[in-house]
């Protein structure tokens, strides 16, 4: 996805993370739902990603389709996504497969109290993966178009029977509605958005000379605070930075070196 399309995942996956604190695995399953109903009407889906018609006609379309069928919560979400902009029919169910299994997989970090519920679901979702990758047998069981579904995720479910609720959802999603992937490959999409959840947990830290004991506890305790969670910190050594430190969160970069200090001077001067 790329592009416009981009962009309004981008934006949508901003508003999700305000409710991803209190949310509940029925709003990704209801997602879910959502996302089937669009897979199975392409008419439906070019109605509601057509450029040409107002936002305001094609979120009146999507309210009219899922009315007392979701939860206004779940509606909202996927008013959110009709009203903006993509530049392919599909992206609309990418974008909407992709909050829906977020969701899932806070879920999962919630429950586990952050990092470990992260690491949890996501060893979770690679014992099933291992296990089907090394068996083609089961690839192609799991694969069958002629099978029925409810058979399919039973043998699916079988494979991991102590894997947690939320592995529980984003396999048999994977099962029912690989979307033109074979399960595992969707899986595998699965386990590369928990990483990408996980990165929010994890400081690496760059300094020019170790840190002493005390000096790394400060550095926790206000790392922590300012992010408001327990951070697991990852210290490199980097000479290059003269001076200072540089902290990464996710996406977020903290850079208070001396080598930026400077170009932050030069550029106040120039101006």
């Amino acid at each position: 996805m790329a592009g416009v399309s981009s962009q309004s995942l981008t934006e949508a996956r901003q508003e999700l993370e305000l409710r991803l604190g209190s949310a509940s695995l029925t709003l990704a399953e209801e997602l879910f739902g959502a996302l089937d109903a669009l897979d199975s009407n392409a008419g439906l889906r070019r109605a509601l990603t057509d450029p040409n018609r107002p936002s305001e006609d094609r979120v009146a379309l999507a309210t009219r389709l899922f009315a007392g069928r979701i939860s206004p919560e779940a509606a909202e979400i996927v008013r959110g996504l009709v009203a903006r902009r993509w530049a392919k029919p599909r992206d609309l169910g990418d974008a909407l497969e992709t909050l829906a299994a977020t969701v899932a997989i806070a879920v999962a970090e919630n429950r586990g109290e952050g990092i470990q519920g992260l690491e949890g679901l996501e060893n979770d979702l690679f014992s099933f993966l291992s296990v089907v990758e090394s068996n083609h047998e089961l690839q192609r069981a799991l694969s069958e178009p002629q099978a029925e579904g409810s058979a399919k995720v039973a043998l699916a479910l079988k494979l991991v029977p102590l894997a947690g609720d939320e592995a529980r959802l984003l396999i048999r999603q994977a099962v029912l509605s690989p979307r033109g992937l074979k399960p595992s490959a969707l899986v595998q999409r699965f386990i590369e958005l928990v990483a990408l959840r996980q990165e929010r947990w994890i400081a690496n830290v760059s300094v020019t000379r170790p840190l002493s004991d005390e000096q790394f506890a400060r550095l926790q305790a206000g790392l922590n605070a300012l992010y408001g969670r327990d951070l697991k910190i990852n210290v490199n050594l980097e000479p290059s930075l003269v001076g200072g430190v540089r902290v990464k969160v996710g996406d977020e970069v903290v850079d208070a070196t001396a080598v930026t200090r400077l170009s932050e001077l030069r550029r106040k001067m120039a101006v």
